[in-house]
C-alpha cells in the first residue's frame, strides 16, 4: 500500500508565499510522474503542475509564482507558491503515478492553503 502525506498548507496574506512537501510512503519500485492539483470550493479540481524526469508543467495562472520539484531519492515533491494571490485559495492534493508493481495513481488528503487579501 502506498500513502501520499502533504505538509505546508496554511493561511498567509496576498504576496505571500507556501512550500507544500508531498512525501510517499510504501513499497515502490518508480514514480513516473508527480503533481499537485487544486480544487476550490464551487470549483472542480485543476492541475497545478507536474513533473517527470524530463518535463515540467504548470498551467498559465501559476507559470511564474510557482515552481514544482522533487526528490526521487527522498520520494517526495514540492510545490514553492510565491506572490499568492486570493484566487490561488483552495485545497491542494499532491498526485503521483507509481510503480508498484502495479502502475496506479495516488492521492493525497489534502492540504488547505487559504490568501487573504
Amino acid at each position: 500500500q502506498v500513502q501520499l502525506v502533504e505538509s505546508g498548507g496554511g493561511l498567509v496574506q496576498a504576496g505571500g508565499s507556501l512550500r507544500l512537501s508531498c512525501e510517499a510512503f510504501g513499497i515502490i519500485f518508480a514514480i513516473n510522474e508527480m503533481a499537485w492539483y487544486r480544487q476550490a470550493p464551487g470549483k472542480q479540481r485543476e492541475l497545478v503542475a507536474s513533473i517527470t524526469s524530463d518535463s515540467i508543467h504548470y498551467i498559465d495562472s501559476v507559470q511564474g509564482r510557482f515552481t514544482i520539484s522533487s526528490d526521487n531519492a527522498k520520494k517526495t515533491s514540492f510545490l514553492q507558491m510565491n506572490s499568492l494571490k486570493p484566487e490561488d485559495t483552495a485545497v491542494y492534493y499532491c498526485n503521483a503515478d507509481i510503480l508498484n508493481p502495479v502502475r496506479r495513481i495516488y492521492w493525497g488528503q489534502g492540504t488547505q492553503v487559504t490568501v487573504s487579501s
